[in-house]
């Protein structure tokens, strides 16, 4: 894959200016941050050019990982590191960090392996490093925006699985799993950005 073939997402370009702002404060202070679910990249070079005190660890199912590589090859940041395998149903990496970082995974995949994210990365933090999530949620049961409403019908045409989580059911299964919640963050577009504290 050349440099001109590397993928591109439209909302990871409009929201990475939002979410770097609330990351400059969650992720102040030098750490090792995990990305779950780095899709095309982007989020990656961008964060990591902007906040260099971080060591930002890639990753994602191996498919891919080609476009993720050819992100991380034009930007030659040596706080960006290459993508590891990681499958939120199967196979986690090995270590643990300081930080972990999600964007836009919780409404793909299905809420087993939502629940099985959440669990993992709380496996993974050390104590009181953070999780951060972002994505649009529901509250009390109920879209935020008929924007959202139309997405997520559009979500499940496409994988009756997928879907908007409840933000009362991400925060359940978050302290369940020994994360409490710090922070809830509105952002553009019907979205919001979760910051969970592992106790």
């Amino acid at each position: 894959m050349t440099i001109k073939e590397k993928p591109f997402s439209e909302p990871c370009e409009r929201n990475k200016a939002p979410i770097l702002a609330i990351l400059r404060e969650v992720f102040s202070q030098p750490a090792r941050i995990l990305e779950i679910g780095s899709g095309t990249g982007q989020h990656a070079v961008h964060f990591g050019a902007e906040l260099p005190h971080l060591i930002w660890q890639t990753s994602d199912l191996a498919a891919n990982h080609p476009g993720i590589r050819a992100w991380l090859d034009e930007a030659k940041l040596p706080n960006v590191l290459a993508p590891v395998a990681l499958d939120v149903g199967g196979s986690w990496p090995g270590r643990t960090y300081d930080g972990i970082f999600t964007a836009n995974t919780l409404h793909i995949v299905s809420w087993d392996l939502a629940q099985k994210l959440i669990a993992g990365a709380a496996r993974l933090l050390e104590r009181n490093g953070c999780l951060v999530i972002y994505g649009p949620f529901n509250y009390g049961g109920n879209f935020t925006s008929d924007s959202n409403a139309r997405f997520d019908e559009w979500l499940k045409n496409r994988d009756p699985l997928s879907g908007i989580r409840d933000f009362e059911a991400v925060e359940k299964c978050a302290e369940t799993s020994g994360l409490h919640l710090a922070a809830d963050h509105a952002m553009p577009a019907n979205n919001r950005l979760l910051v969970f504290v592992k106790k």
